[in-house]
């Protein structure tokens, strides 16, 4: 049976409180308006800046991030993939997202893997400073399907993706925060590519445009089909998109064209398997 999902494209201020509740008015607001699943940008509690990953960082199951999200996953009815927050694990911060059930439990979470370390024409910038890189990718068991969660930069790995989908995953959820730079040229590229290459679902997450903010998010959310059709886009300015996931059709294409029966393991992994050791 196809579902709908819904991407909640937030405007971000560096008020904890005020993106947390702006949050759950749209997670309401999506599930008034039919969808069944929600997802939410990176990084939509706080502004996209080291100083505010401290300040901003909680820990599961106490912080008060966490816990709206739970509350409002179960009081809206809706899986919701709570695109990623600042979280605090000891001494180490991490990039992680966060996915409930409609019963307000948690499904699983993931930590961004692979590190915005950059230097840019018109940016430099290096989580690394401040964030800790996960070491490990999972695939979360919804009641809709499987679903693997690449954070912003992670998908520009198509390993990562590929993983995905030999794990059975139908849908990557894309939580991400591309920039003024990045964002025209490879935002929309990468999400319908991933979607292609594996043929699945992509789901792309973003914050709203503020032009006077320090780091300018590109904003354009989007949901891409398996044969790599948008199927729903936001503009720059909040806003909450929603499309059917069919899975029914991911099937059909991939009936049409059997890539991924296709793939030559014996050559590549192979290969790639002899370069490492």
């Amino acid at each position: 049976m196809p579902f709908n999902v819904a991407v909640c494209q937030l405007a971000i201020s560096d008020n904890k409180e005020q993106n947390i509740g702006q949050a759950r008015n749209q997670i309401l607001q999506a599930s008034e308006r039919g969808a069944q699943m929600v997802i939410l940008p990176e990084m939509f509690n706080c502004p996209y800046d080291h100083e505010y990953f401290v300040a901003f960082a909680e820990s599961y199951p106490d912080g008060p991030t966490v816990k709206m999200m739970s509350a409002t996953a179960k009081e809206a009815g809706v899986v919701l993939v709570g695109g990623s927050i600042p979280e605090r694990d000891g001494e180490e911060y991490y990039n992680t997202c966060f996915i409930f059930g409609s019963d307000g439990s948690l499904l699983g979470s993931q930590r961004k893997i692979h590190l915005f370390d950059v230097e840019l024409e018109t940016l430099v910038f290096k989580e690394s400073d401040t964030l800790t890189r996960g070491s490990t990718f999972r695939v979360i068991d919804t009641p809709f399907c499987k679903v693997g969660v690449a954070i912003c930069y992670d998908v520009r790995f198509p390993e990562l993706a590929r993983a995905f989908v030999m794990n059975k995953a139908a849908l990557m959820v894309v939580p991400a925060a591309f920039n003024m730079f990045t964002g025209p040229a490879h935002w929309e590229l990468l999400l319908r590519a991933r979607a292609v290459d594996n043929q699945i679902y992509v789901v792309g997450a973003s914050p709203a445009r503020n032009p006077s903010a320090r780091y300018v998010y590109y904003g354009h959310s989007m949901i891409v089909n398996p044969w790599g059709d948008i199927t729903a886009k936001a503009g720059a300015r909040e806003d909450i998109i929603m499309a059917s996931v069919d899975l029914g059709y991911l099937q059909q294409v991939r009936r049409q064209l059997p890539v991924l029966e296709h793939r030559r393991t014996d050559l590549f992994e192979l290969k790639i398997a002899e370069n490492i050791s």
